[in-house]
């Protein structure tokens, strides 16, 4: 059976509903944002019976419920009875026709220059009847007074304010197009000399609009959440991309519950939004409202889960543990505000582990997709997740999804299936079966040979472990990550400098890979310059600064996982294949699990330009 119906309405009629209140919008629509250039456009393309593509509306009556708002500038009585049909595409024409054609006031539209301004639309009726060409031309707006100004407003250039000027001067209302008796009453008392011009007028230009049919399809009251969530994506000519937060939030609205204020936040609200509170921790700035969905939609289906396996259904009636957009859209209220507060908790737990781990702020997160995941185990093991055991093995799959570069591009399965795994190989000791994520992650040396790209995720993965391991700055006394707390300028430089590897002939698909990469501050970086490193090293070393020993100094090149004795020979080559071997080594620390061995001889040459490949951005 079809979800959907096409036919053809009146014009008119659609607009009488509008302005009645049977068609309204759902409130997860954007507002008005059509310019004065658009509305003109428009105007003309029904004077001259052009299509101006279908309007697609949604019947109410069903279990999907939103709540509705009338379209811009229609006032509804109290008493209104609910809305009939929802729009879903073709607001913004709706929207400017029901403004030009069907209300008394100005139209709240906006210039090309973006500003807001408000306008009352004419037409020239002598303009309109040189020809189809000039419809364009005779439309004029006039200010809000309805005089169109001049030398910077001191001058009027044309006054329609009113209906007896209208009259002499041939200018008639858009707001009047549907039904223009008591116009022309007016008209044919004041100045019946230009009757016969405005009969024709009426015929050419004014009856299109009246006979106009517009193209509609009504999608069934019984479509889901989902299908409407697609559809409105899909065929929306705002070209704006409906955030499955916004459906919620409209769906919730329906049930008198403000979602946006809870995220967001309102002036009414004195403990503020959930977004503010959970972006006081750095690494949480990128936290999207989706995630936090996300987890608590892993957290309700998993408790749903429990339940039905405490009360012995099997099979298909069992509830699977997900995040997908489906479900999202179908987890009801009790279930947000159940779980809302203790969900909030497990990000800040989330944020509390990962800077453990030396993950900071936003820019060292390889993946914003763990954080769901993540923060879900942590709200129910609350503070459990510090014991070294369950520590341990929730740092390993973390690392095992960093540097496995399994949380890229669509994770939903994958997130679902380890809140649970996590949940199950945490509490069922030495004999649970490894997470899905712990088991499918892998790491090939040639990985390191192709990764250059600072964007990438194990790029980034592979910095924070170095932070890990308490990697210590070449110029200032301490760590990388104490002078990170300190706000010192830091960020990701060559080993051996890029000027100095070039006049070697190294090729740069080799010399700017991780592997000849390390963190340092801006201070370090400078004193390297562009020189060999033994040179560097010596001139860092004699610093007045940092006056130290060549065993100190080797101490810290340790730290970066960096040969002291084939950086000061200025051994490239030996240096690479060595630091691969330490990085690979740490990495499977990381992870723990084996990485294949890298042969010795190999220096690295077997690299490849990873600018095509790099699709963890």
């Amino acid at each position: 059976m079809s979800q959907f119906d096409s036919t053809k309405r009146s014009l008119e009629d659609v607009l009488k509903d509008v302005k009645a209140g049977k068609i309204q919008l759902p409130d997860f629509q954007r507002g008005w944002v059509w310019d004065d250039s658009h509305v003109r456009s428009l105007l003309v393309s029904i004077a001259r019976e052009f299509p101006v593509g279908a309007v697609m509306l949604l019947e109410t009556g069903g279990q999907t419920r939103f709540q509705i708002r009338p379209v811009e500038g229609v006032r509804l009585p109290h008493d209104v009875a609910d809305a009939e049909l929802l729009i879903l595409d073709g607001q913004q024409r709706l929207t400017t026709l029901t403004q030009v054609l069907s209300i008394d006031g100005p139209v709240a539209t906006r210039n090309e220059k973006g500003r807001a301004i408000e306008r009352y639309y004419y037409w020239d009726i002598r303009r309109a009847l040189e020809g189809v060409e000039s419809l364009d031309e005779a439309i004029v707006a006039v200010e809000a007074d309805k005089r169109l100004h001049e030398n910077f407003g001191r001058d009027i250039r044309l006054d329609l304010s009113t209906p007896e000027k209208e009259y002499q001067q041939l200018y008639f209302p858009c707001r009047q197009i549907m039904n223009s008796s008591a116009w022309e009453q007016g008209l044919f008392k004041t100045c019946p000399e230009h009757f016969a011009v405005y009969m024709e007028f009426r015929e050419k230009v004014l009856e299109p609009f009246r006979k106009y049919q517009l193209p509609v399809i009504e999608l069934h009251r019984a479509t889901s959440k989902e299908a409407v969530c697609l559809v409105f994506e899909k065929v929306n000519t705002g070209g704006v991309p409906l955030n499955v937060f916004e459906l919620v939030t409209a769906t919730y609205a329906a049930d008198g519950y403000n979602l946006r204020d809870d995220w967001f936040g309102s002036a009414e609200r004195e403990v503020g939004s959930r977004q503010k509170r959970l972006a006081r921790e750095p690494v949480l700035a990128v936290l999207e409202s989706t995630d936090f969905l996300q987890a608590i939609a892993m957290l309700h289906t998993l408790k749903c889960r429990q339940d039905d396996i405490v009360a012995g259904r099997m099979g298909k009636q069992v509830t699977p543990v997900s995040a997908k957009r489906a479900t999202i859209l179908e987890l009801p209220l009790t279930a947000y505000s159940g779980w809302a507060n203790a969900a909030e908790e497990g990000f800040r737990r989330a944020a509390r582990f990962l800077r453990r781990e030396c993950v900071r702020d936003a820019r060292d997160l390889p993946y914003r997709t763990q954080l769901a995941p993540l923060a879900a185990v942590l709200t129910l093991l609350e503070e459990r997740w510090r014991e070294p055991r369950i520590y341990d093995r929730l740092a390993r799959w973390y690392w095992c999804g960093v540097l496995g570069e399994l949380y890229g591009g669509a994770v939903e399965t994958r997130i679902a299936n380890d809140v649970e795994d996590l949940l199950a190989w945490i509490d069922g000791g030495n004999a649970a079966a490894e997470p899905r994520t712990v088991h499918d992650a892998a790491f090939r040396p040639d990985r390191l040979d192709r990764m250059s790209s600072r964007q990438s995720a194990a790029y980034k993965g592979l910095n924070v472990l170095l932070l890990r391991e308490r990697a210590a700055d070449f110029f200032w006394k301490g760590t990388i990550s104490e002078l990170d707390a300190e706000e010192t300028a830091l960020d990701i430089h060559h080993i051996f400098p890029q000027a100095w590897c070039e006049k070697q002939s190294i090729p740069r698909k080799q010399f700017n890979t991780v592997v000849n990469k390390t963190p340092l501050s801006y201070r370090a970086n400078r004193m390297i310059g562009g020189v060999a490193p033994s040179i560097y090293l010596a001139k860092l070393q004699k610093h007045e600064q940092v006056r130290i020993d060549d065993a100190t100094m080797d101490a810290i090149l340790r730290t970066h996982a960096i040969d002291p004795g084939l950086l000061r020979s200025d051994d490239f080559h030996g240096f690479y294949a060595a630091r691969k071997q330490a990085l690979l080594a740490l990495i499977a620390r990381a992870m723990g699990k084996d990485v294949q061995p890298v042969d010795p001889g190999l220096s690295g040459n077997e690299a490849v330009d990873e600018e095509a490949e790099e699709q963890q951005a």
